[in-house]
């Protein structure tokens, strides 16, 4: 069975790493090379970082800190945000970057994700999916959640496997940053509807939540970002107990 694996997530700001509720009220966490370091070290078995306000401007800025990042740790790491064309994951996978997570540039240019496959391979290509249920659908939201789309999350999701993409993270709006669970009842549906990896994002709370997200929702992966920024939950202690729930994890 393929080990279930933590990935710390780090939302970046102009050059800093944030956290925030529903993706509003942001606040302060830290240098994120500073806190990549520390995740590799304590365990976690990859790192995401998303710059969550990225411009054509600050792509040389990101490609700089993914030099940075490259230095310092060990682990696969996963690097998104305004990520629009070739080029732009050309230039961060030469710095170092294992992966690239596209997100609006998908849904505005579908044919995107079918192109980064083709050029770099599926392994490399993650796909990031923000939605949050109204009136009962889940609806995928663009712009760092802030544009709603028409499309369904479920009918987007086959849509991206189908185009190519290595892996989806799938983040609930309706729980981002509230430390109420996970959405494992989309998860479940997502990972029983797919044969690609879903990483689960959005809720995390406390080690029960990673218990529940790998065995209610099926999820491949599980993100998270205040509980280990603000260390709420030490990423030794969750794998640990992980495994005392027979979750196989790298230890």
């Amino acid at each position: 069975m393929l080990t279930k694996r933590i990935i710390p997530c780090l939302d970046i700001k102009n050059g800093r790493t944030v956290k925030g509720v529903n993706f509003v009220d942001l606040r302060d966490a830290g240098d994120p090379v500073e806190l990549a370091d520390i995740y590799s070290k304590a365990g976690a078995d990859e790192l995401v970082f998303l710059d969550i306000s990225a411009t054509e401007e600050r792509r040389k800025t990101l490609a700089n800190l993914v030099l940075r990042v490259a230095e310092k740790v060990n682990i696969p790491f996963t690097v998104g945000g305004g990520i629009s064309s070739v080029e732009d994951v050309d230039i961060l996978l030469q710095n170092g970057a294992d992966k690239v997570s596209v997100n609006s540039s998908a849904v505005k240019n579908p044919g995107l994700i079918n192109e980064l496959a083709a050029k770099f391979g599926s392994q490399c290509i993650t796909v990031a999916i923000d939605a949050k249920q109204i009136d009962g659908s889940w609806i995928v939201h663009l712009v760092g959640g802030k544009v709603p789309t028409e499309l369904d999350l479920f009918d987007w999701a086959k849509e991206v496997e189908q185009r190519g993409a290595g892996e989806i993270l799938f983040t609930s709006m309706d729980n981002d940053g509230t430390k109420d669970g996970f959405a494992n009842k989309a998860l479940a549906k997502l990972s029983e509807g797919l044969n690609i990896p879903i990483i689960a994002s959005g809720g995390a709370g406390n080690i029960s939540h990673f218990v529940d997200t790998f065995n209610k929702g099926k999820a491949d992966a599980a993100l998270a970002a205040s509980v280990f920024h603000f260390k709420e939950i030490e990423i030794k202690d969750l794998k640990k107990e992980l495994r005392d729930h027979n979750i196989p994890v790298r230890l």
